[in-house]
């Protein structure tokens, strides 16, 4: 099973949504899972998955509850979620009790035997206890950068934590939420990627298609395939399994 944690230290950078779609993408190449670590569980209500860990996130963690038993199928052909619920709140706590608390998320995946080809964690932002179980768990990291000159920065600060805790882990960026109608946008998306070869010239619009998300319920792709943003996060998605595999 080959792993892509999608995470920043910023929020508000179309992190869920890329997740969403990387795994729809994943999905099409092999049965998929789409670990929701955000308690604001997003990417559990976008899929139409019901928000609820029978025995909460900490039993989770410590090796208490069946995950298979807490997975749930979408209704997407090849894609399944284990979701997030209100007890995600307390992840960092629990992890902190935990035995090796750097480590927990990788062993829930390694004690997985379901078959699963692909695994996509959706992190939550920031630089925390859970942030090191996803960069340690992770194959591949995928980074939204919103187009602005403080992108760099939190592309940065994603680098410094897996200097420290993965050192060797791919990390690439692309551009979300891009509007190139702004000056400052369109400015950061030609100079960025020449500042870093990590960061890719792959520009995910802000665009309605992209909201339609939150109403439809779905993947991008899955109703609107040939949307500029669809096809950017296709680019994406063939660089990042062009990277995943083999896994390490």
């Amino acid at each position: 099973m080959r792993t892509i944690a999608v995470f920043s230290t910023k929020g508000g950078v179309g992190k869920t949504t890329t997740a969403v779609n990387l795994a729809w993408h994943a999905a099409q190449t092999g049965p998929t899972l789409l670990w929701d670590l955000d308690p604001q569980g997003a990417t559990t209500y976008l899929l139409r998955v019901r928000p609820r860990l029978k025995g909460g996130a900490d039993r989770l963690v410590r090796g208490r509850t069946d995950v298979q038993r807490a997975i749930r199928q979408t209704d997407e052909p090849g894609l399944d979620v284990l979701p997030a619920d209100d007890s995600y709140r307390d992840l960092e706590l629990e992890l902190d009790q935990a035995k090796k608390s750097g480590h927990r998320i990788r062993r829930v995946l390694c004690d997985l035997d379901d078959g699963h080809a692909w695994t996509v964690l959706d992190a939550p932002p920031g630089a925390s206890l859970v942030a090191r179980n996803v960069i340690d768990a992770a194959d591949v990291i995928v980074v939204p950068l919103v187009p602005a000159a403080l992108s760099l920065r939190a592309f940065d600060q994603v680098l410094d934590l897996v200097a420290e805790h993965a050192p060797g882990t791919p990390v690439v960026g692309f551009f979300s939420m891009a509007d190139r109608r702004r000056r400052a946008q369109a400015q950061a998306i030609a100079e960025l990627p020449a500042a870093d070869a990590r960061i890719l010239p792959i520009v995910v619009p802000s665009a309605s298609a992209v909201e339609q998300m939150g109403l439809r319920r779905r993947p991008l792709p899955a109703f609107a395939p040939r949307s500029p943003a669809a096809v950017a996060t296709a680019r994406l998605w063939d660089h990042v399994r062009a990277l995943a595999e083999p896994a390490r």
